[in-house]
């Protein structure tokens, strides 16, 4: 017994397993078959709806009896899973020519999961389904048994148009998933017929016939000329589409939102942006969409001077009032193998798919006419001899046999002849059976000219193809206009531009205090806690902060705590490493200047913009060493003029113009004052403070409670080339505690 038994590894095992799982999804659960464009479930309800009579002049069927035929003969799963795809075949903002017929709550533009349950709602087959199932019992197509043996089911429907392009399709299989955007029903017809008339016609041409996707919602569709011949040429790509709106008396009015937008969860966004004061110039926001108009959202502006184009600009930008839509035309084909294919292989194949259906239904018609010709021949001989006819039967013991030998008649005729009513032997059948095969002769000869020839059968397609078109057909939903590429606001655009003052304490705790005439020593700090450095700035700018390591720290001005408490640690704001101190704070435009400089001597001028990371853990701004400190930069105001003083801790002073210093966005720099190595590396001798002295200005030293003003014109004894000694400063304020810039014209104080 054991030896019958099939051994396999378990890798083995595993692999074939999945693989048979694999392509079971992929060929019978995910992904359209050419022909009728229908994945399996899809495929299966609306056969089920044909074989209970579910046609678009039926009466309304419960949708529960649906599903339950659905899940009993053809599809084993839930009843859920088939219940929400009959859903999506008959919601009209999601299929673009929908298959059902839905009466009751099939789900809403705004929630499209909102519909009830299937107990609650009756369905029968829309007009437009009838393109699938019309030739069904024509010969058209293949039939399978279903999974447990007892009834056939159709492999695919006999589709009169390309259904797989009109409404798209989209699924998720093993390792592939496919993204097939719907499009018009006459743009699509007209491309099947410039194939018909031109085999070799170019995807330029075409492109010029079909310009793009057209989805059910009437948002506009935004993607470059370039971008969708691409879609066209490789099947892979994205459409983006944008939401239409409306200036009215003032306000926007926004009217169609893009292909599967939910207009709550768009009101959800924007309120979010208005309670952020992102959105400052909004002051309303309404949902007056009704039955008449499915999407009307009312935006208030704050005044009439708005820029209501840019407002919608910056939605776009950063709202799902624009989205993008991934393509992956990947579909099984006739060879039963997936494939993703550009726009004319889908056509041209679908229309081999087409000509093969139609020649069937052509062949099996001929068939069943010459069937019929044969009987009428038989049945024409009966009228001919009736009298012996009728007494053969009446007399014979075998009369089949006697009449088939007796007038050398098939087996089928006899059979005929045998099954005729009484009724049927009058004169006036005869003139009918004439009159019938008359009529069956002529179409065996249309029959057969179509089938013989490749020209009459092109055109016979073409025909029924305008046929349908007229009757299905409609004008573009989604309009394809090309528009520039929307941006959000700059945030710093939506702060207001007031002038702040930064303050950074000497443990590390920072807020912002409103105006630049604040004291920021008299400010209340924490116990065992002082002022340490300030920068003046404003709202809507950065500050930045540098660590003793000089790393440089971005943190808006908006977000920092207000000065009427005691401000919070700067490290929950940036991810500063554990253990470091902070160096200084500056704030300012992008283009502004600063001068950052180490205690060893050396230092450069930089942008702030160049200092400026949105990376928390910061950028690397000034390299030092570990025995050397950063210290406080300085604002610049005019490069050109200003000159910077440099101080020791022994008290000297050098005095050059900035523009000696290179301009760097990150580095060492250059030396600014001549420190003997010596000293420095003893700790005797080190860079202690650098200030920027503007035209006009004094220099105010303070040595403990004393202070020491360098008038303008003594300053000039301190001046001198970048990186020279320096000159002793008077004795008694050597010992340099602080500095100040004074303005000679108005006493004016300027921190440093």
């Amino acid at each position: 017994m054991s030896e019958k038994l099939e051994k396999l590894s378990l890798s083995q095992f595993s692999e074939k397993a999945y693989l048979d799982y694999s392509m079971y999804v992929i060929l019978d659960r995910a992904l359209p078959h050419i022909g009728d464009g229908l994945k399996p479930v899809q495929r299966r309800i609306i056969y089920a709806m044909s074989e209970l009579g579910l046609s678009a002049a039926a009466k309304y069927k419960k949708s529960a009896r649906t599903v339950g035929d659905v899940i009993g003969k053809f599809h084993p799963h839930g009843d859920s899973a088939a219940y929400e795809a009959m859903v999506l075949l008959s919601q009209s903002f999601t299929t673009r020519y929908p298959l059902i017929d839905g009466q009751g709550n099939w789900g809403s533009i705004d929630d499209p999961k909102s519909f009830a349950a299937m107990r609650y709602t009756e369905c029968r087959l829309s007009p437009y389904a009838k393109s699938l199932l019309e030739e069904l019992g024509q010969g058209t197509v293949d039939w399978t048994s279903n999974f447990d043996g007892t009834l056939l089911e159709p492999s695919v429907l006999p589709a009169r148009l390309p259904n797989l392009l009109l409404n798209g399709a989209t699924g998720i299989a093993v390792g592939m998933a496919t993204d097939i955007p719907p499009h018009n029903l006459n743009e699509v017809v007209k491309a099947c017929i410039k194939i018909l008339e031109e085999p070799k016609v170019s995807l330029e041409e075409l492109y010029k016939i079909i310009p793009g996707p057209d989805y059910p919602t009437e948002a506009e569709i935004i993607s470059s000329e370039e971008e969708l011949k691409e879609i066209y040429k490789t099947g892979r790509g994205a459409v983006k589409m944008r939401a239409t709106y409306e200036v009215e008396d003032g306000e926007i009015v926004i009217l169609a939102l893009p292909h599967q937008t939910s207009s709550s969860k768009i009101l959800e966004q924007i309120a979010s942006q208005m309670e952020s004061k992102k959105l400052p110039m909004i002051v309303d926001l309404r949902d007056e969409s009704d039955e008449q108009n499915p999407t009307r959202l009312v935006l208030v502006p704050k005044s009439n001077r708005v820029d209501k184009e840019a407002v919608m600009n910056h939605l776009f930008a950063t709202t799902d009032l624009q989205k993008n839509y991934r393509v992956n035309m990947n579909l099984i084909g006739l060879n039963g193998k997936p494939q993703t294919r550009d726009i004319k292989l889908v056509l041209k194949e679908w229309l081999s798919f087409r000509t093969k259906t139609v020649t069937r239904r052509l062949q099996y018609r001929l068939d069943w006419v010459l069937d019929r010709l044969h009987i009428l021949e038989g049945l024409l001989a009966v009228f001919i001899n009736i009298d012996e006819v009728i007494n053969i039967i009446r007399n014979e013991d075998e009369p089949k046999k006697v009449l088939q030998k007796k007038f050398k008649l098939s087996v089928i005729q006899v059979d005929a002849i045998l099954e005729i009513r009484l009724r049927q032997l009058a004169k006036l059948e005869e003139i009918k059976i004439k009159e019938e095969q008359g009529n069956l002769d002529s179409e065996r000869k249309e029959l057969e000219k179509l089938l013989g020839s490749k020209a009459r059968l092109k055109t016979l397609i073409k025909k029924e193809l305008k046929a349908d078109a007229e009757i299905y057909g409609d004008k573009r939903n989604s309009q394809i206009v090309f528009r520039e590429e929307a941006e959000a606001f700059d945030e710093s655009e939506l702060i207001s531009s007031d002038p702040v003052t930064v303050i950074l304490s000497e443990r590390g705790w920072v807020r912002a205090a409103k105006g630049h005439d604040v004291e920021p020593q008299s400010l209340n700090y924490r116990e065992g806690d002082g002022f340490f450095a300030s920068a003046k700035g404003r709202n809507n700018q950065n500050a930045v902060f540098l660590d003793s390591k000089g790393k440089a720290y971005t943190v808006a001005c908006h977000s920092l705590p207000s000065a009427r408490g005691q401000g919070e640690p700067l490290s929950g704001k940036i991810n500063a490493e554990s253990g470091e101190t902070f160096a200084g704070v500056v704030s300012g435009t992008l283009e502004s200047k600063v001068v950052l400089a180490s205690s060893a001597g050396y230092g450069f001028v930089a942008n702030l913009g160049d200092l400026q990371t949105k990376n928390k853990s910061g950028k690397a701004a000034i390299r030092v060493k570990d025995n050397v400190k950063v210290l406080d930069p300085r604002s610049i105001k005019d490069l050109e003029k200003d000159l910077l003083a440099a101080i020791t801790n022994q008290g000297r002073m050098l005095v050059f113009p900035l523009t000696e210093l290179p301009q760097l966005a990150k580095g060492k720099g250059n030396k600014i004052i001549n420190i003997p190595k010596a000293n420095f590396d003893s700790g005797e001798e080190y860079l202690q403070e650098i200030v920027v002295l503007g035209e006009g200005r004094e220099l105010k030293l303070l040595s403990g409670k004393r202070h020491f003003t360098i008038k303008p014109k003594d300053i000039e004894n301190f001046i001198g080339n970048r990186g020279r000694r320096g000159n002793l400063l008077p004795k008694g304020f050597r010992n340099v505690d602080g500095v100040e810039v004074v303005l000679t014209k108005d006493n004016n104080k300027e921190e440093n």
